[in-house]
């Protein structure tokens, strides 16, 4: 439970770091438009930090650890969560800035984008299927 209070912990402040970068960065490049930065802070705070505050509730009365699911939806979202934040970041400075990118470049950062979403997605079926297999067989204490 702790491990993932932690986490959860970690990601809380990189969202408030988020939300200061693109407060400041915006304010400092006098940038009043639309950006993907506003997205970076809402995205680490509910897919990191809300997402791993709710499985530490889970963890108190069960070992997620123990299954297999759990596992790989550990990995597989603490990879997904911070490529897609990251690529929002990227994405942002770039819109912020107004610097020109080959479409190629532009793609890129979209599919790196769309890899951390697609993780993020099959990050929290595993989390489901686990729940499930935790309701299954009544391990869930009472």
């Amino acid at each position: 439970m702790k491990k993932f209070i932690n986490i959860s912990l970690i990601y809380a402040i990189a969202a408030m770091a988020g939300g200061v970068f693109y407060r400041e960065f915006t304010k400092f490049n006098n940038f009043t438009g639309v950006t993907a930065l506003g997205k970076v802070h809402a995205h680490l705070f509910l897919l990191g930090m809300l997402v791993f505050l709710i499985v530490a509730l889970f963890a108190a009365h069960n070992d997620l650890m123990k299954f297999k699911t759990f596992r790989a939806f550990f990995w597989t979202y603490n990879i997904g969560v911070p490529l897609t934040a990251g690529m929002l970041l990227v994405r942002g400075i770039l819109q912020v800035l107004s610097l020109p990118v080959s479409t190629g470049f532009s793609a890129a950062i979209s599919g790196f984008a769309g890899i951390g979403h697609i993780l993020v997605g099959v990050g929290i079926i595993l989390l489901l299927v686990t729940l499930k297999k935790i309701a299954k067989n009544g391990e869930c204490a009472h």
